[in-house]
């Protein structure tokens, strides 16, 4: 695994799962906390290449709102700060839609006898006889 690939992961199992199990709106990763826990000292570029790249943006659903350290942007003292961005619909709205599809299939399993009849035949019948 590149090391590039392995900031991501490391950014988004560690921050953005985080931040989203908290219901967090916005996070920041200090570079710096990256390099010391990811053991990459002297790959500190990288490592905030790998935090600002439109892969780990994208790929989190997160906007990159602020960036704070010196000029270079290349620094463990660099904290970059992220907000995510919804591009899924509502829950709500994605509940509706299981919703809508309850009871789509009675009929059909009304005509085979109703559902619990239904697994009942297909267990029976899921290994064909031995004399067949």
């Amino acid at each position: 695994m590149r090391d590039a690939d392995k900031i991501r992961l490391y950014g988004k199992e560690k921050y953005v799962l985080g931040a989203l199990g908290r219901k967090e709106k916005s996070f920041s990763i200090r570079a710096g906390d990256v390099v010391r826990e990811l053991k990459m000292s002297g790959r500190t570029p990288a490592v905030c290449s790998a935090l600002k790249s439109r892969e780990f943006l994208q790929d989190n659903n997160l906007r990159l709102v602020a960036k704070s350290g010196p000029k270079s942007g290349q620094s463990t003292t660099v904290v970059y700060t992220y907000e995510f961005v919804t591009k899924n619909p509502p829950s709500s709205q994605r509940q509706d839609a299981w919703i809508r599809l309850r009871g789509a299939l009675k009929d059909v399993f009304a005509e085979l006898g109703g559902g619990e009849e239904y697994l009942r035949t297909e267990r029976d019948n899921f290994f064909p006889s031995k004399g067949q």
